[in-house]
């Protein structure tokens, strides 16, 4: 009984982790924690600062049920917990110690843990290590609430066994509802968990080309100096001396002296 009750404190014991259906259950919340935590890595890694997508209307009402209902279970157990007399039960004293020891352990789980958890789920209604926290802290309360409901039985008033008999209708209820919302969840996930991997391997398999690189210089560029402008001469032709002229023979002047005497 001690053991059972451990659990309430969010930590499995030893004789708890034997049992087939708390094996399967952590196999469950590890295949559901893998598949968030590759959700969110690929959320990530597409888009760092883009918010969780919205949980659909039917799974937050789904959800808001279940919680209504506890709620309404949690207050029948603290008032039915609270009538019973069970100083008067006809049973040895060490039966009557353990009994009370136990229905105050569930009274205080009932107004501080309980409420605790209810308030993480509801913030965060498709959590799965939120919902599976209720669902452990509810089998673990069953366990306990449990043993009380047969010791009413057996050693108290038929009223306060009726009572207590219907507050573990309802957790029992309660928690049922809350095995099968998780394994919803869980299956959930184990398809997106399938979808990811498709696209990694998708990616992998054909990466996209590298994309063109467009270099646009806007830079001005720098002035280059003016050249000099070069004037070419005209280039000097060879002269050739000019030819003397020729003598030419004239005749003599009218009335110039022949050299000869007649």
């Amino acid at each position: 009984m001690s053991n059972s009750w451990n659990c309430l404190a969010f930590v499995f014991p030893r004789s708890m982790l034997t049992r087939p259906k708390t094996r399967w259950w952590v196999g469950v919340l590890a295949t559901a924690a893998l598949a968030t935590a590759a959700a969110f890595g690929q959320q990530a890694a597409t888009s760092p600062a883009a918010a969780p997508p919205p949980v659909a209307y039917a799974s937050v009402s789904e959800l808001n049920g279940i919680l209504d209902q506890l709620k309404q279970t949690a207050a029948a157990m603290q008032a039915d917990l609270g009538s019973t007399r069970i100083e008067r039960w006809k049973t040895d004293a060490s039966n009557k110690r353990q009994t009370q020891a136990n229905v105050d352990s569930i009274q205080r789980n009932l107004k501080e843990a309980l409420p605790e958890i209810t308030a993480q789920l509801s913030a965060s209604p498709e959590n799965m290590a939120a919902s599976f926290k209720l669902y452990r802290n509810l089998d673990a309360l069953y366990d306990v609430f449990g043993a009380v409901v047969e010791s009413a039985g057996a050693f108290g008033s038929k009223d306060e066994f009726q009572g207590l008999s219907n507050d573990m209708s309802g957790l029992e209820t309660a928690r049922r509802a809350m095995a099968e919302r998780i394994q919803k969840l869980a299956g959930a996930k184990e398809e997106e968990l399938a979808r990811l991997r498709t696209q990694v391997k998708t990616l992998t398999a054909a990466p996209p080309p590298p994309p063109k690189k467009i270099i646009v210089d806007d830079t001005e560029p720098a002035e280059k100096p003016a050249k000099k402008k070069t004037t070419t001469k005209p280039s000097k032709k060879p002269t050739t001396p000019a030819k003397p002229d020729a003598p030419t023979s004239q005749p003599p002047a009218a009335g110039a002296k022949s050299g000869h005497i007649e």
